[in-house]
């Protein structure tokens, strides 16, 4: 059976570019077709066994066109509209985790910086040309508290320390670069009451859903800040709504949410102590770039037969 990779990319001519002459320069002579139209995908899938697209960008119909699909290599870290085409044992499905640290981390202290000096105010005074200053307050000497430890969490921790932060990581784990302490996730709310940024990395599963109730947004401190760049529903929003309009915490940065879209009724947009972002904590200029590594190691290790060396292998048994 021959090789054939369709790459399916209707979001970004640079990305699908990227994909496709950087898989040309690894792989010559290996069959490559890369569109971002749906109906020539369609047209060429039946002559594909390996589909590579963001996991959201791969319809049920394309899926049904592959008779001879064998690997789909998700351009995201999220899967959970793949797990929804009810696949077949034999698909291999790889991800895209581990890629994005940078774009995370500098999203997190981005929401940091903006929440503590009360930057959205500076914004707002500018837009009425009024001259108005204040003390700023530094992150030197403060407390980030981040649930959930893996690549992300550790490129995060490595940006917190020229700050002078002191972190603390939520985890099983026993020893991790950059952080000054970690704890068991049993003693989230004890550690919780020490922080001053609380930040969710942690992946979402059954184990996650509102692993931040009530009862840890309680344990903050009021003058602590909630950063989310996770899943929405790692927290309990309702209960974190209600947090925020009684000033219980002093704010947060939101960059996921239960629904998204964010609904243009959620009382979030209209809160001063939030700053809204929608969901652009994995994205970056360089994203093709950034996974292309990832790409063509799986790629060779497919078409070698050598599975058990494919990075990023979801066991679809256990992730349904």
């Amino acid at each position: 059976m021959t090789n054939l990779t369709l790459i399916f990319e209707p979001d970004s001519a640079h990305d699908a570019r990227v994909y496709g002459e950087g898989l040309a320069r690894a792989l010559p002579g290996h069959a490559v077709v890369v569109t971002s139209d749906r109906t020539e995908a369609l047209a060429r899938a039946p002559e594909a066994t390996i589909l590579v697209a963001k996991a959201q960008n791969v319809p049920k119909e394309l899926v049904a066109a592959m008779p001879q699909l064998g690997w789909i290599q998700a351009l995201t870290t999220g899967i959970d509209p793949l797990l929804a085409l009810d696949l077949p044992s034999s698909v291999v499905v790889t991800s895209a985790r581990g890629i994005h640290g940078p774009q995370m981390a500098e999203l997190t202290i981005l929401l940091m910086l903006a929440l503590y000096r009360n930057f959205p105010q500076m914004l707002a005074n500018q837009r009425e040309a009024k001259w108005d200053r204040w003390g700023q307050r530094l992150l030197a000497g403060k407390t980030v508290v981040i649930i959930g430890v893996g690549t992300i969490s550790e490129a995060l921790a490595a940006r917190c320390k020229p700050f002078g932060l002191k972190v603390v990581g939520i985890t099983s784990r026993r020893d991790v670069e950059h952080f000054d302490e970690l704890q068991p996730r049993e003693r989230l709310r004890d550690v919780a009451g020490r922080a001053d940024f609380l930040v969710l990395v942690v992946p979402y599963s059954p184990e996650t859903h509102h692993l931040v109730d009530a009862s840890v947004l309680a344990a903050m401190k009021p003058g602590a800040y909630l950063i989310n760049v996770a899943r929405g529903n790692v927290v309990d929003e309702a209960a974190l709504i209600e947090a925020l309009q009684s000033r219980r915490i002093a704010g947060a940065g939101l960059d996921v949410f239960a629904t998204e879209p964010l609904p243009p009724a959620s009382p979030l947009w209209a809160l001063d102590n939030v700053i809204v972002t929608p969901h652009i904590g994995g994205m970056s200029d360089v994203y093709a770039e950034q996974i292309l590594p990832v790409l063509v190691h799986n790629v060779r290790a497919y078409i070698a037969g050598d599975h058990a060396a494919m990075l990023n292998r979801i066991d679809l048994r256990n992730a349904r």
